[in-house]
């Protein structure tokens, strides 16, 4: 089995359509240590492999104001994940073209890839602290990346 990075599920080089039965897999998806993947049930255990993320963040919705508001992403598979310190963003940057790829850390160290129109709504709710940019949910600050010395006003 094959995660691509749009999210879609490939069982035998073909996709999986049923989203029915991705779901279902999706609830035996483990990854290791060693950050690989598998999906184990109680009769086998197989490994997966996964281009990016095996999720994606889809939506976002907003509840509260400030350091109080709550910022949750619904998963493609339906999932609805609060974005606190259990389960925080994180965001890579590629070195060749500054481009950034955000993820949320969902349970089992598993990440879903916040798609660019969600990222890009998540970026109108961020603000500056410290010299960092980034987001409040759950009384806690996520930082969506540094500020230059430019964007920072010095």
């Amino acid at each position: 089995m094959h995660i691509d990075r749009g999210g879609v599920w490939h069982y035998l080089n073909s996709p999986i359509g049923r989203k029915e039965l991705v779901r279902l897999f999706s609830t035996v998806l483990r990854r290791d240590d060693d950050g690989d993947y598998w999906l184990i049930t109680p009769a086998e255990v197989g490994r997966i492999t996964v281009e990016d993320a095996p999720f994606l963040a889809v939506e976002m919705t907003v509840s509260g104001n400030g350091e109080e508001q709550i910022v949750t992403f619904r998963t493609n598979m339906d999932v609805l994940i609060s974005v606190n310190d259990a389960h925080p963003i994180r965001v890579d940057i590629n070195p060749d073209t500054d481009e950034p790829s955000p993820y949320l850390v969902m349970d089992g160290n598993i990440e879903a890839l916040i798609t660019r129109a969600v990222y890009y709504e998540l970026v109108t709710l961020g603000h500056e602290k410290d010299g960092i940019f980034g987001i409040w949910s759950s009384g806690s600050f996520f930082s969506l990346g540094a500020l230059s010395a430019k964007e920072a006003g010095t």
